[in-house]
C-alpha cells in the first residue's frame, strides 16, 4: 500500500475516533505515524500534534453546534493544562524514546480499564468544582507535554470520573482541551528543529478532519456506555501493542 493511501486510512480512522469519541485521536496517530509511515518517535510524536490540534478543532465544532460543549469548564480545564504541557515538553526532551513509549502505554492501559468502569448514561450532572476542574486539567496538560498527545484518553475519563459530566458532554468537553494543549505543546516543541514531512502529514491531516465530521454522526447514533467501551478497547490494543514493541 503507497505511504499516501496509508497516511489517508489512517488520518480517516484518527478522525473518527476523535469525533465519536472526543479522544483517542493522539494515542492512535502516535502508532500509525510509526509502524505505518516510517516515522521516528519523536518526528511521530510532533506531526501528531498538528494532526489532532487540526482534527479537535474541527470536531469541537460540530459538537459546539449540539450544544454539548460546557466552556467554562472546559476552559478551565484547558487552561490550567497550558503551564505544565510547555514544561513537560522541555523536560521530554532529555527523557530516552523508549522510557517515552513505555510510559504512553502504560497511561494508556490505565485510563482505557478506568473507562470500563460501568456508568450510567442518564445519571444528573453535578456541580463542577473549580479547583478539581483545574487540577485535573493541570495533570492533563503535563501528560500532553511530556508524551507529545492531544490527551483526549485522559481528558474523557477526568472529566466523566472527577469532574461529573456525562458522557456525551465530556466527549465535546474534552475537545476544547485537547485543542488548547496540543497547541501549548506544539510551541514548546517549536524549536526542537523535527523534521516534519508535509507530504504525509497534509492528506493525514485532512483525511481526519473529513473522518471528524463522519465522526460526530456516530456519535449521535451511540449510547454513552457503548462508546466508553469501545473507546476502552481501543486505548487496551494500543498500549499492549506498545509495550510490547519496547520489551522485544
Amino acid at each position: 500500500m503507497s505511504t499516501l493511501l496509508l497516511a489517508l486510512t489512517a488520518g480517516a480512522v484518527i478522525g473518527l475516533a476523535l469525533g465519536a469519541l472526543g479522544g483517542g485521536g493522539s494515542v492512535l496517530a502516535v502508532p500509525a505515524l510509526i509502524y505505518l509511515l516510517g516515522f521516528t518517535p519523536a518526528a511521530a510524536t510532533t506531526a501528531s500534534l498538528i494532526i489532532v490540534a487540526a482534527t479537535s478543532a474541527t470536531a469541537l465544532y460540530r459538537h459546539a453546534t449540539s450544544g454539548n460543549v460546557r466552556w467554562k469548564t472546559g476552559a478551565l480545564f484547558a487552561a490550567a493544562g497550558i503551564p505544565p504541557a510547555i514544561a513537560a515538553a522541555a523536560l521530554s526532551t532529555r527523557v530516552p524514546e523508549a522510557v517515552l513509549t513505555a510510559a504512553f502505554a502504560v497511561i494508556a492501559a490505565l485510563a482505557a480499564l478506568a473507562m470500563f468502569k460501568p456508568r450510567s448514561a442518564e445519571r444528573q450532572p453535578r456541580p463542577v468544582r473549580p479547583a478539581h476542574a483545574a487540577g485535573a486539567g493541570a495533570g492533563l496538560g503535563a501528560v500532553t507535554g511530556f508524551l507529545g498527545v492531544g490527551g483526549g484518553f485522559l481528558a474523557v475519563p477526568a472529566l466523566v470520573t472527577v469532574l461529573g459530566l456525562r458522557m456525551r458532554t465530556a466527549v465535546g468537553t474534552s475537545l476544547l482541551a485537547i485543542t488548547v494543549n496540543s497547541l501549548a505543546a506544539l510551541t514548546a516543541r517549536a524549536g526542537t528543529h523535527t523534521p516534519l514531512h508535509w507530504a504525509v502529514i497534509a492528506p493525514f491531516t485532512g483525511a481526519a478532519i473529513l473522518g471528524a465530521w463522519d465522526g460526530k454522526r456516530l456519535a449521535a447514533r451511540v449510547s454513552g456506555p457503548a462508546l466508553q467501551r469501545t473507546f476502552a478497547t481501543v486505548l487496551l490494543a494500543v498500549a499492549a501493542l506498545m509495550l510490547a514493541d519496547v520489551l522485544h
